[in-house]
């Protein structure tokens, strides 16, 4: 089911108010506290499919294939993996020598690259040989750790970070921050490439960000615009979604595409007020995605939409509507900074 009833009533009660201002947030408000409160403790979900379009089309067939060469990991876990170490840049390379799109280590490579595509070479630069090669390694964690107590998942994810011998040592995930955060991160992230099963819970924040950025109606866009006092106040689209949930104490990736991958992904007749909505050129690819807004009910969005015009409100449904994502706080923080 869609926001339901009441919130297309609400939005149509609304809509000729909108320029009022108050009025209309105060019935968001209330709309989006009474459907999360319906909605209270329905179960969030993932699958081992992939949520549309969020791996690459050029590396999705591969994804999907390889997520799946042992119970320790799944499609959307490799696709967090992968997202976390080179935002699928298959020329990406880190300043510790880590290359290609899974940021293997030369040592590492050397020992547990393989030739994913059969063509006889073993390529850390060639996504044909490297994502086989991350899921390959991550198999061979797992077998390592699988007589360890608790989550195969999570000691395997933590034995790629600490290695092995200190997930048999404590017998688990070992109690080191950064490891523990890494397991936590990974996991995370794993639900925003899921496509989920079931109704995906409320944002409790959802409300607060509309309110945020219905204040913003009628001001002047500025490409590059964070809202900051010496731009005039002023806003892109991510700028403007960015500052509308950093109002609400949760902190968004400045991109449109990073943005994406903020949480899980409802259908379009699932969305809920507060859900960010996504466009793109290319429907296959959330790398690819150009603009945000903020889903309001009743097919209409909260954004600013490109030069020459203001914040306001602009229907979704157009042919370059890519999807959308219920923003939550861990999903938020689990977002790496530099992809």
């Amino acid at each position: 089911m869609g926001e339901g009833w009441a919130m297309r009533k609400m939005w149509v009660g609304a809509g000729v108010a909108v320029a009022g201002g108050l009025g209309f947030v105060m019935l968001l408000v209330v709309g989006v506290y009474l459907v999360a409160g319906d909605l209270a403790g329905g179960a969030g979900g993932g699958s081992k499919k992939l949520a549309k379009g969020s791996v690459p089309a050029a590396y999705q067939p591969l994804v999907q294939k390889w997520g799946n060469l042992c119970p320790a990991i799944n499609p959307a876990l490799l696709a967090a993996q992968l997202y976390q170490e080179s935002g699928f840049n298959p020329r990406a390379q880190s300043h510790a020598a880590a290359q290609g799109i899974a940021q293997f280590i030369p040592g590492t490579w050397a020992t547990h690259g393989i030739d994913g595509d059969g063509d006889g070479d073993r390529d850390v630069w060639d996504p044909n040989d490297a994502i086989p090669s991350a899921a390959s390694y991550d198999c061979s964690l797992a077998s390592y750790v699988k007589d360890v107590p608790g989550d195969p998942t999570k000691n395997m994810l933590a034995s790629y970070n600490a290695g092995a011998y200190a997930v048999i040592k404590y017998q688990g995930v070992p109690p080191y921050k950064e490891t523990q955060n890494y397991v936590k991160v990974i996991t995370t992230l794993e639900k925003s490439f899921a496509a989920p099963t079931t109704r995906v819970d409320p944002s409790e924040q959802a409300a607060g960000a509309i309110a945020y950025a219905q204040k913003k109606l009628g001001t002047p866009y500025l490409w590059g615009g964070n809202g900051t006092a010496d731009q005039g106040g002023r806003f892109d689209c991510s700028g403007l979604t960015k500052a509308a949930f950093e109002s609400v104490g949760i902190e968004l990736p400045r991109v449109a595409n990073d943005q994406y991958n903020a949480g899980a992904h409802p259908s379009r007749d699932e969305l809920l007020p507060g859900d960010l909505v996504f466009f793109s050129d290319d429907l296959t690819n959330s790398r690819a995605i150009r603009h945000v807004g903020m889903y309001v009910g009743g097919g209409y969005m909260i954004n600013a939409p490109r030069p020459g015009a203001v914040i306001r409100f602009d229907p979704i449904d157009t042919p370059d509507y890519f999807g959308a994502t219920r923003v939550t706080e861990d999903g938020a923080k689990a977002l790496p900074t530099t992809v």
